[in-house]
């Protein structure tokens, strides 16, 4: 067995020599076997420090598995840090399972104890038959291959890492007898209430009648899986460059693009872009993947869809948009006033920078996201507001007038991201949609003198 894990802590590179290890300890068979195996490997040269969070789920029994491992780490001369969490109550406050909250709990406080001595990895003990479990109880669940492949020996982030990944429990306990190692045992473990162990106890062992290696079976699956998702995962973030952008927690795909690509593709985009802005896909299952490519086919432009976790995705002309939390509170109206030359902050993040300008350079320049006006025609106080219904205005190079909206939908501005445009008004003529459109109101002639650079910063129309 301690080939086997040297084996795979070189494969997948899991320490570097002579690194520091947070080695997560609950004082089970598992984590016994990890400590005694990872604390007796003088080829790596590792500086150990144990890891034990009381859960306070089972009274006396959870205190004893405290003392247990602080006494454990000490036949070993290695730091030992403890800490309690009131799981149910986190459970409770969260409003998640008693599973997920002892996960979240567990992982917050390696992530502190590994960040408090300068640990770049934390040792986890789960096993060849919790990996099969795992994989079966996300199948029952209607997992992918993403989901499939379960847990890695080394996580994507490098921080958590699980040598004994390949290992089956029968050669664990094999090894505990072998050094005649004392552990605890969670009497939670044979509480079949709970899913996982109803799969522990009753499904894995019926599928042994099928095959004897059942547990070892499973966990080559979902390595291969966790192969073919690596080299998926690189054509997407790949496909997702050529489509897609993300900027300011939001995520855009453009629509055009994904409708040449193949549907699976499409699905894995979804599940990229939701990651990006979300941080997890947590919640998020096939039948939402599904859901965001109808949005995609069928559905027309200002469309949305609301997901899990507070995701939104919206289709908006030719992009289609991954948002997360409640939004921007969108202002009903504003308006600012522009006394003369400067810069001026509008809502929305924008600037807007008035400054005096020579003809010769304004000739010259040209740019979405600047005008110059002629200042004789367009006198100080300038009106800076949003749109309202109603708005009109002359486009540069025509007599006639044109709605501000008529506008806003030939250039296909989202509904959502109207409010930010400033327009300009001098004193109650429109002089510029700011970042869209310039005016013939105020336009620069052979004549002018007193010229005006206008410029729009921070625009994201």
């Amino acid at each position: 067995m301690r080939r086997q894990v040297v084996d795979t802590i070189r494969e997948y590179g899991l320490f570097a020599e002579g690194g520091r290890v947070v080695v997560a300890v609950s004082g089970g068979a598992d984590s016994v076997a990890l400590l005694d195996l990872l604390a007796d490997l003088p080829e790596f040269h590792l500086s150990l420090v144990v890891a034990h969070l009381n859960h306070l789920l089972r009274g006396e029994e959870s205190d004893g598995d405290e003392a247990f491992v602080v006494r454990l780490a000490g036949v070993y001369g290695i730091p030992v840090v403890t800490r309690r969490v009131d799981v149910h109550e986190l459970a409770h406050r969260k409003r998640l399972s008693l599973e997920e909250a002892g996960r979240v709990a567990r992982y917050a406080f390696f992530d502190e104890v590994a960040a408090s001595h300068g640990a770049h990895s934390v040792a986890l003990a789960h096993h060849a038959d919790d990996q099969a479990e795992t994989v079966l109880l996300r199948l029952l669940r209607g997992a992918a291959g993403s989901g499939l492949s379960a847990m890695l020996p080394r996580s994507a982030d490098g921080r958590y890492v699980r040598p004994l990944l390949r290992v089956i429990r029968r050669e664990i306990e094999a090894y505990l007898a072998a050094r005649e190692l004392s552990f605890r045992t969670d009497s939670s473990n044979t509480d079949t209430g709970f899913l996982r162990n109803r799969v522990r106890h009753e499904l894995l062992p019926h599928l042994a009648g099928y095959n004897a290696n059942i547990a070892s079976r499973l966990t080559a699956t979902a390595e291969i899986l966790a192969n073919d998702e690596e080299l998926l995962e690189q054509i997407v973030v790949a496909a997702f460059a050529r489509h897609g952008s993300f900027d300011r927690a939001e995520a855009r795909l453009c629509i055009t693009a994904l409708t040449t690509e193949s549907r699976g593709l499409r699905l894995r985009l979804y599940r990229h872009a939701l990651r990006l802005v979300r941080g997890d896909l947590a919640r998020i299952g096939f039948t939402h993947l599904q859901s965001i490519d109808r949005l995609v086919r069928d559905a027309a432009s200002g469309a949305s869809l609301n997901l899990p976790g507070g995701s939104r995705v919206t289709k908006s002309y030719e992009h289609l948009v991954f948002t997360v939390g409640a939004g921007e509170t969108v202002p009903a109206e504003w308006e600012v006033k522009v006394e003369g030359p400067g810069s001026y902050p509008l809502p929305g993040g924008s600037v807007l920078v008035v400054e005096p300008a020579a003809l010769h350079a304004a000739l010259q320049a040209a740019s979405p996201a600047m005008t110059f006006l002629d200042g004789e025609q367009a006198p100080f106080p300038w009106l800076v507001r949003n749109f309202r219904p109603g708005d009109r205005f002359v486009p540069l190079g025509m007599t006639g007038r044109k709605k501000v909206k008529e506008l806003f939908i030939d250039d296909k501005i989202p509904r959502d991201r109207r409010w930010r445009i400033p327009l300009i008004f001098s004193p109650t003529d429109l002089v510029w949609v700011a970042g869209v459109r310039a005016c013939a109101e105020a336009r620069l002639t052979p004549g002018t003198v007193d010229v005006l650079k206008v410029e729009i910063l921070g625009l994201m129309p």
